[in-house]
């Protein structure tokens, strides 16, 4: 009749084996799913990045477009009516910047917070040059004069929407 010790060395003898087995399973099995867990992770950021980034682009393109439009020769050249004063003049092409920023203002969604700022700050150049320079005409100036204005001016400064436009580029270029 086997002993106590006996007993006990043979229960161990059975069970280390096991024990060492179950160690070893775990261990592979929590490894597996580690390595699975990340390469989901892995699949849901490239599936996020493939959706995300046309987007991103589109809304780069679509700011750079926005900068475009509200150049002072562009609003000139698209709005300018000899027919027009002065005040009609002003009027039509603060409110084509104001249309377009509406158009385009979901994009600040796509963008990054400091690149949005810049281009509302662009904006709001342009307005103010447009305003100053319709102040400072002298009395009896038709629209040509006033687009005329317009254009040594903002030919004489550094443009706000440059500034903007290479902002774009530089984000958009991160993205690449």
């Amino acid at each position: 009749m086997p002993t106590g010790l006996a007993i006990i060395l043979d229960i161990i003898k059975t069970t280390a084996p096991a024990l060492v087995v179950f160690i070893t399973v775990y261990y592979l099995m929590r490894t597996f799913f580690a390595n699975q867990r990340a390469m989901k992770q892995l699949e849901l950021n490239n599936a996020a990045k493939s959706t995300t980034v046309p987007v991103r682009l589109q809304a780069y393109e679509r700011l750079s477009l926005l900068c475009e439009r509200i150049t002072i020769p562009n609003l000139v050249l698209r709005l300018k009516d000899s027919e027009m004063s002065i005040s009609d003049f002003r009027m039509s092409m603060l409110l084509s910047i104001q249309k377009e920023m509406e158009y385009n203002v979901t994009q600040q969604v796509y963008v990054g917070e400091d690149l949005w700022k810049i281009v509302k700050l662009s904006r709001d150049q342009v307005t103010t040059l447009i305003n100053e320079v319709a102040a400072k005409l002298p009395e009896g100036s038709d629209v040509n004069d006033y687009a005329r204005a317009l254009l040594l001016v903002d030919g004489q400064t550094e443009s706000a929407l440059d500034r903007a436009q290479s902002a774009i580029k530089t984000e958009a270029a991160l993205l690449l």
